[in-house]
């Protein structure tokens, strides 16, 4: 596990300027995109340190070492999202600690998130990541899937269901126009879902054009994980 870049300010600033080059460019507000830290591998230094500079949103991986993370920060300022592919027997935790969920694939995991959300805290947010590319080394609903999956998720009483996610495959930007295309026709037929999850460090500007309003960023913020 590396320790913290020291040029993680500098980091931090050119990619914030990343965005806001292209949601000038797209006539975006620049508030309109969230950056996303995506803290996998890196240490809880890393992440103190980010926070520090004024980035409120983390994205993680893996539930156990999210959950340390969560733990060691203890920061009520911070608001944290699952990213990763969620496996239906730990869908407990995550539903108790996280504000936002991306990866969800299939109604079962919806179900137990629903049901496991406390109800002293406000709905879960919830994206349906798609596998546009249908690549079988990811997850995701297909395209054909997402109306059905989408329905059955806007009635479960503790989620509310945001928008959708995507993992294109590398280099291959226009995977992120269909995502658009996708939300679009889902609103045109009754949904209101505001929420884009696409774009990573090498396709910031792409996936801003598209109309990101979530984009994850790992490397471009810390560095190379070891």
């Amino acid at each position: 596990m590396l320790i913290g870049p020291q040029n993680l300010p500098e980091r931090l600033a050119r990619v914030r300027e990343r965005i806001a080059r292209a949601a000038a460019e797209a006539g975006r507000s620049v508030d309109s995109v969230t950056l996303l830290g995506v803290g996998k591998g890196q240490p809880v230094a890393a992440l103190r340190e980010a926070a520090a500079l004024g980035l409120r949103h983390f994205g993680e991986n893996y539930l156990q070492e999210a959950l340390g993370k969560i733990q060691a920060l203890r920061n009520p300022d911070l608001t944290w999202h699952f990213i990763g592919r969620l496996q239906a027997n730990k869908t407990r935790d995550v539903a108790e600690r996280f504000a936002w969920v991306h990866a969800v694939d299939r109604l079962r995991v919806a179900q137990r998130l629903s049901a496991q959300r406390p109800h002293h805290a406000p709905p879960l947010n919830v994206c349906i990541q798609v596998n546009l590319a249908h690549e079988t080394s990811k997850s995701g609903a297909s395209a054909a899937q997402t109306p059905a999956l989408a329905a059955q998720i806007a009635t479960l009483p503790r989620l509310r269901l945001r928008g959708l996610m995507c993992l294109p495959p590398a280099g291959e930007t226009h995977w992120l126009a269909q995502l658009r295309r996708l939300l679009e026709s889902l609103n045109s037929k009754g949904m209101d879902l505001d929420t884009l999850s696409m774009g990573m460090s090498a396709d910031i500007e792409d996936a801003v054009r598209e109309g990101a309003t979530i984009v994850r960023v790992g490397t471009a913020i810390f560095g190379d994980r070891g």
